[in-house]
């Protein structure tokens, strides 16, 4: 397994990191079996893995809770990340970046799974609705008192990362460390703002969804799984597919490249993320041990070259404005 530096920090991440989504049955997209958790934790960790992903909002609390379970004998080697913003319940005030809802989902956070800190605390969106001041001021308390041991943010515009940093650096408190965003080979378009910033400010990205649903596994187009998260949950087409001709010609190549390493086009598209500018870790998940034994041989994929560049090309997203421009000139 590869590590790198979670973006400027002196923090070592395994390139592959595992989310846990799918522990708990939120959104008919995972299972609420403990040994099974148990089982793909450990087998993470096996192969190397040091960084596990999850939200207070995964069903309801459940993925944190099954996560802490799973990690409580070897806590202190982890790296353990969560989120907050999520409505976690009815109550107007138990949603958002508030300080009050803040302060109350650390406690909830940290009693789910089992621990008493938290190494990286990321937002799970941007709050319209509550001062970005409000929000980073209480990051950094919660740094202060050593329940959050670094900062990022999920799903944010760059203009929305970059007032961040702004209001951090102008009052001395903890910057993001990290961006957790959704980058793939169908999805590429954190690439015009958000990774030029990120390298730019020294930000780690965590890629989330990188198989894009599933989609670049393959199965779904051609009906091989019809237990697939693009079957069977209440997410299907999520993320969105912009061209399903070009995301087809995308597997299609993935598949061929495959057969030259000998594993599937899933392992493939991961290896080609890791080698992607600020990319710090990208995240795998599944529902099946099968599935993420095959997910981990990506680590151990070296792709030519020739099959880094012919990917890239095929998958090239249209470049907006003013970034046209901008080359241009």
């Amino acid at each position: 397994m590869k590590y790198n530096k979670l973006g400027n920090t002196g923090l070592k991440v395994s390139a592959l990191s595992f989310g846990t989504m799918t522990f708990g049955d939120d959104w008919n997209i995972g299972f609420e079996d403990q040994k099974r958790a148990d089982e793909m934790v450990d087998m993470s960790i096996d192969a190397g893995i040091n960084l596990f992903d999850t939200a207070d909002v995964y069903s309801y609390g459940v993925s944190e809770e099954m996560l802490g379970k799973a990690v409580k004998n070897r806590r202190q080697d982890l790296v353990i990340a969560t989120k907050v913003m999520g409505a976690m319940s009815d109550d107007v005030n138990d949603r958002g970046l508030s300080r009050f809802h803040m302060m109350n989902s650390v406690e909830n956070s940290l009693r789910r799974l089992g621990t008493d800190y938290i190494d990286l605390y990321q937002l799970h969106a941007f709050d319209e609705n509550t001062p970005l001041e409000e929000t980073l001021r209480t990051l950094e308390d919660l740094v202060n008192q050593g329940k959050v041991r670094y900062i990022g943010m999920s799903n944010h515009a760059a203009w929305q990362i970059a007032k961040g940093l702004g209001i951090s650096d102008r009052n001395g408190w903890p910057r993001y460390a990290s961006a957790q965003m959704h980058y793939s080979l169908i999805n590429r378009d954190i690439e015009h703002e958000v990774v030029p910033l990120a390298e730019e400010e020294g930000m780690g990205i965590l890629v989330w969804s990188p198989l894009n649903g599933g989609y670049l596994t393959g199965k779904y187009r051609k009906n091989e799984d019809d237990d697939s998260r693009f079957a069977t949950s209440d997410l299907q087409d999520f993320p969105p597919i912009p061209d399903k001709k070009v995301a087809n010609e995308i597997v299609d190549n993935l598949t061929e490249i495959g057969s030259n390493h000998g594993v599937g086009p899933a392992e493939v598209a991961l290896a080609w993320l890791m080698e992607r500018p600020a990319v710090s870790s990208v995240l795998i998940g599944s529902r099946k041990t099968e599935q993420l034994k095959a997910n981990l041989k990506a680590a151990e994929i070296e792709l030519t070259q020739d099959e880094y560049d012919r990917l890239t090309e095929i998958s090239e997203p249209r470049t907006p404005y003013p970034q046209w421009m901008l080359n241009m000139m």
